[in-house]
Parts: C-alpha cells; sequence; structure tokens
C-alpha cells in the first residue's frame, strides 16, 4: 500500500514595520538666540546622553522567546472513507517554549554574514512530549546561515538558505525550491514552515535585469509527519529518510525583467521532488522502500500594479514528476499494488493583493494543477490514485489597528471542490516596545474522503507570548 499522499497545505505570510526618532532637548536649547554651553565646564552634569551597555559582539543578535499553548476544545467523532468513527476528544496539543536567534553582521565592505537558529522545549501535554514517552523533549534547529559577498553588479551567497520564485504568496506553485515542514495548525505561514537548504546562490543586476541561478548539491526532502502531530497518519510501513546511494544535486536560474508597473519572469529548474515517494518493502515487513523523483521545472511569473492593486500570476511546466498508480493485471490472479508512473504537470497560481488603506488590505490566490497525459502514460491495467486536478484557494484579510500595536489577521483556505476547508482569526497584540501576545482560533471541515478528513469538525484555540530583544 503505498504512502504517497502526504499532506500539502499552503500558506502566506504578512509583516509590517515603524520607527521613529523623536528629538533631543540639547537641540532645542542649541537653537535659543543669545545662550552658548560650549565653554561651560558642567555640560555632562545636565545633558547626560545615554550609552548602550551591550557588548560588542552581540549587537549583531537578536532573540525572541515564545511560550505557546494550544488545543483542540471540541470533542467528538469523525466518520472516515471506510465507515469508521474516529473518535477525538478535547485536549492539548501544544505546549512548548521556543528561543529564535537572529545574527547578521556585515563584517567587511561587501560582506554579510547571516544567520538564525532556533531551540525548543516541549512540555507537558504536548503532543512531542506524549510522542517522547511522557518525557520533556527538546530540539535544536539552524535555519539559515550563509556568507555572502555583494559588488555594484553581482551578489553571491553561500550557506543554507531560501530561493523564492513565485509572485503570489503563500500558494505559488512555484514556490518548490526548498522543503517545508507542517507539523502544526498553528503554522500557517509558508515562512515559518519552509525549510532552508544548502544552497550557491548568484544573482547579477543590470539596468531592468536581473539573472539569480542556484546550486545544491544536497537536496533535501519534507520529513514525515510527526508522530501525534494532527497531520499524522499512521502508515503501513516505517517511513525512514531517504538512502543516499548516489550523487544528487539540483540546478536551476531565473531571468527577470522589470518595466513600468510589471515585473516578469522566466525560469529554468532541474529539481528533486520534495515529497519523496514511499512504497511496500519488497520483504514484506521492516522499513519502507523510498523513491527521489528528479524532473525539469519550466516556469514564468509577473506582476502588474495598478493604483492599489496588485495582480500576479505564476505558471509551472513540470515534466516527469512521479504519480501513484495501482495496478491490477487481469489476467493474472495476484493482488494489486500500487507503482508510480512519470506524467507531464501544468499548475497556475493567480492572485491580487488590494490595499483597502494604510492599514487594511485582502489577498486572494487560486492554485490548480493538472496532469496532462494520463491517457499516454497509464497502462491498460493501470488506475491513477490521484486526482487529475487539484487545488485551492486562499483568501487573506489584514488590519493594523492602534497604531500598529493591534494586528488582526482573517485567513480562509479551502480545495478547490471543497472537500476540505481552514478558517483562521488571529489577533496580536504588542504590549509593549519588547511583549507580545497572539490569541488564534482555527476551525477545520474535511468531507470523510478528504486527505484532511480526520480534521473535520476540529476548533482550535490558543495563545502565544513573545518577547523579543
Amino acid at each position: 500500500m503505498s504512502c504517497s499522499n502526504v499532506l500539502r497545505p499552503s500558506n502566506l505570510a504578512l509583516c509590517c514595520a515603524l520607527a521613529c526618532a523623536p528629538a533631543t532637548a540639547q537641540d532645542a536649547l542649541d537653537n535659543l538666540d543669545g545662550l552658548s554651553f560650549d565653554n561651560i565646564g558642567f555640560d555632562d552634569a545636565f545633558f547626560e546622553t545615554e550609552q548602550d551597555s551591550t557588548p560588542a559582539w552581540l549587537e549583531p543578535f537578536s532573540f525572541r522567546l515564545s511560550q505557546q499553548v494550544f488545543a483542540q476544545v471540541n470533542s467528538h467523532g469523525t466518520e472516515l472513507a471506510d465507515g469508521s468513527i474516529y473518535n477525538k476528544p478535547a485536549k492539548t496539543e501544544n505546549s512548548r517554549f521556543s528561543l529564535l536567534t537572529r545574527y547578521q553582521n556585515p563584517f567587511a565592505a561587501g560582506w554579510l554574514l547571516q544567520a538564525s537558529a532556533q531551540a525548543k522545549v516541549y512540555w507537558p501535554g504536548d503532543y512531542e512530549y506524549r510522542a517522547n514517552d511522557r518525557n520533556i523533549d527538546t530540539e535544536f534547529r539552524l535555519n539559515e546561515f550563509f556568507v555572502q559577498r555583494s559588488s555594484d553588479d553581482n551578489s553571491l551567497k553561500l550557506g543554507a538558505q531560501t530561493v523564492v520564485w513565485g509572485e503570489n504568496i503563500g500558494n505559488s506553485v512555484l514556490d518548490v525550491i526548498n522543503t517545508s515542514e507542517f507539523r502544526d495548525l498553528t503554522i500557517i505561514d509558508i515562512e515559518d514552515a519552509r525549510l532552508n537548504q544548502w544552497l550557491m546562490v548568484w544573482d547579477h543586476f543590470d539596468d531592468n535585469r536581473q539573472i539569480s541561478s542556484f546550486v545544491n548539491l544536497y537536496p533535501g526532502f519534507n520529513p514525515a509527519p510527526v508522530r501525534g502531530s494532527p497531520f499524522f497518519f499512521e502508515p503501513a510501513f516505517n517511513l525512514t529518510d531517504y538512502r543516499r546511494d548516489k550523487a544528487l544535486f539540483e540546478i536551476g536560474s531565473q531571468v527577470r525583467w522589470s518595466i513600468t508597473g510589471s515585473d516578469i519572469s522566466i525560469m529554468a529548474a532541474y529539481l528533486y521532488e520534495n515529497q519523496l515517494h514511499y512504497s511496500a518493502p519488497s520483504s514484506g515487513v521492516g522499513d519502507a522502500e523510498s523513491e527521489a523523483s528528479d524532473y525539469l521545472l519550466l516556469g514564468f511569473s509577473a506582476n502588474r500594479a495598478i493604483g492599489k492593486l496588485l495582480l500576479n500570476l505564476d505558471i509551472a511546466y513540470s515534466h516527469d514528476i512521479l504519480v501513484d498508480a495501482l495496478w491490477s493485471p487481469i489476467l493474472s490472479a495476484s493482488d494489486p499494488e500500487v507503482v508510480t508512473v512519470p506524467m507531464k504537470k501544468l499548475g497556475a497560481t493567480a492572485g491580487l493583493e488590494y490595499a483597502i488603506d494604510n492599514d487594511q488590505n485582502i489577498i486572494l490566490g487560486v492554485n490548480a494543477e493538472s496532469l496532462l497525459n494520463k491517457n499516454d502514460r497509464l497502462g491498460k491495467d493501470q488506475t491513477l490514485l490521484a486526482d487529475v486536478t487539484t487545488g485551492n484557494v486562499l483568501l487573506r484579510y489584514s488590519n493594523s489597528m492602534r497604531n500598529g500595536d493591534a494586528q488582526l489577521a482573517v485567513t480562509i483556505q479551502s480545495a478547490l471542490d471543497a472537500a476540505s476547508l481552514l478558517a483562521s482569526v488571529s489577533l496580536n497584540y504588542t504590549l509593549t516596545d519588547n511583549l507580545a501576545v497572539m490569541s488564534q482560533i482555527i476551525a477545520t471541515r474535511a468531507d470523510n474522503d478528504s486527505a484532511l478528513a480526520v480534521l473535520d469538525e476540529d476548533l482550535r484555540m490558543g495563545m502565544t507570548l513573545t518577547w523579543s530583544f
């Protein structure tokens, strides 16, 4: 039995910033006619200046400490496609403390060193705690670590980083270069779930053109869902990391032109699918066998600004991706088996961003992908297991209130056929310059034959307290 249908939700992110600097009292006094304090010996006694006591080695760092508690609060039973009832009691899912640190140091002219890392502690009540035999668990991950050399026309970055080609925020068909990990429904932003990879990226800039190329000598793959997480399913066989018995690499280039009110890009890449394909072991017991699928990606993207409206379009053509099919030989007494068939796929994402005013905006994106040569690639005894056409709709409304101290975000994501729906409302409130609290409500609905069937009628509520310095 195949275990390749791993969930691939897509999401979006939005950020804003505000800064101001007041004038000092000394500036006002220096403007008074006929008065001068230049030669008075007690200037510093009256006009002491605040000095930064932060050690020089600590200045490039920033830190964010967070404590999160989330729970599924609706006790209910969900009917699955086989007619069975999956009971879901109300319980805490996330109870964790995290430390995120960022480092940015322009240590010499034209040079930049940038890094970020996070550490987590999973407290009692968290599903990671339960999966760890009811013991407090910890985790450390290096998110980003690269050095950049820049000149007037060129930039070279080497290290762990991301490459984003799509114009649409959150659900672009071109956002496939970096892998991702969606453990929790509390993570609905692709920027939080995207995993960095070790790349060499070169950018060249002309007057109205940018050429960007990357090489990845150690491609990664999406991690399997963590046991106990909302996206976890019980596989028929143990899912292990890919056994690298050969050298893998990825390479790609993008050319981008900027014209008045628009950007246009074309790109091509040789990639490996982020999601491994699993099949039953030949012996019938033990670990599942994993298969890495390489393919060719050709893409096009464009945007167009019209007043407060920004239109986006991403198109991706994928050659020889692997699709699961059920092979049932009519003239054979053997049991049906799942095989993978290479096929072509065409995908598109169309979206818009509309600024209602300085504080409110709306983002809408529609994503659709379709297999092109189903009849040519499938044998007469093979039946496609995946849908020929898939896609989703993503809608986001955000509102910055109280001079930016409160940010309201409403997100709705639905499958194109309405087989599943996720709705989220979050409010982030800044208590002080360093302290903020975020509350969130997430509701999900899914048909019993959907990949998200186990999330039907779920209601999650939670809060995150964050201290940044």
